[in-house]
């Protein structure tokens, strides 16, 4: 009988211990949750995370598109978009893991980007002044060396590396993904390696389109979209694109890329 009276009491004091652990999580786990999602006296509460940023360009001033999702005193994350002229779209993904981490995050669109301002001034799309515009956001996202982390993927790498290197002390860290840091270097690998790889009749009809300037020919796509998108843009089947990926190139802007990308893009 004492052994059985003991064996409830242990019981009932596990009960008690695995519902004292299950009042602590739930009690601690929508605190962290709220603080990440708290809006509450930011200037961006009524616009979701919204905000217009002028920017001052030698052409005059105009407005760059942001978007920050979540909070995160120590990490804060500016996404560069490729390009240049596509847009943050293809980078929503990110909304599937970077909450999960708490991380605090911002969208951006450069400025002659879809959602920004698009100013006809072929003189803006340089890369220096694109360095300018990127420190400008920086200043009026409160951005500093205790918690600015920029990331930059393709053309925006190319984007972070030139800025880390005019304004490293701002930065506490750089993420570059998808991008090298030469052109001459890049050119190479694809005349060496990516060329060679692709079907050589293929090759011949897009080089034969380039050579004659044919851009807009839709032949030109339907070679390069299975021949060399699908196998180093982006490794699924055209018609598995997720749709931010497909509302980034409709949104592209070929007053920026074609000047600063050219036309080709085979390689």
């Amino acid at each position: 009988m004492k052994k059985i009276l003991l064996f409830i009491l242990a019981v009932f004091v596990l009960q008690a211990c695995v519902s004292q652990t299950d009042t602590n999580q739930s009690a601690n786990a929508p605190k962290a949750t709220n603080a990440y999602l708290d809006y509450s006296g930011r200037e961006d509460a009524l616009s979701g995370g919204v905000r217009m940023i002028p920017i001052s360009t030698p052409k005059g001033t105009f407005r760059v598109w942001t978007k920050r999702v979540g909070n995160n005193p120590t990490i804060k994350v500016l996404l560069l978009h490729g390009g240049p002229g596509i847009t943050h779209e293809y980078l929503e993904g990110l909304d599937s893991y970077f909450p999960a981490a708490g991380i605090e995050y911002y969208y951006y669109d450069q400025l002659g980007s879809y959602y920004s301002d698009q100013p006809k001034e072929p003189e803006l799309w340089d890369l220096p002044r694109f360095v300018e515009e990127v420190e400008q956001v920086r200043q009026a996202l409160k951005l500093d060396k205790n918690n600015f982390y920029l990331f930059g993927q393709s053309w925006g790498g190319v984007l972070a590396m030139e800025y880390a290197l005019k304004y490293q002390q701002h930065l506490k860290g750089l993420i570059i993904s998808n991008m090298m840091a030469s052109g001459p270097a890049y050119n190479e690998y694809a005349n060496k390696v990516l060329m060679p790889a692709m079907d050589q009749k293929v090759l011949a009809e897009v080089k034969q389109l380039e050579a004659k300037k044919d851009f807009e020919n839709p032949r030109y796509m339907e070679l390069l979209i299975p021949n060399h998108y699908v196998q180093h843009i982006l490794r699924m089947p055209p018609d598995q694109w997720p749709d931010p990926v497909n509302r980034a190139f409709k949104h592209m802007n070929p007053a920026i890329y074609i000047p600063m990308q050219g036309r080709a893009n085979s390689g």
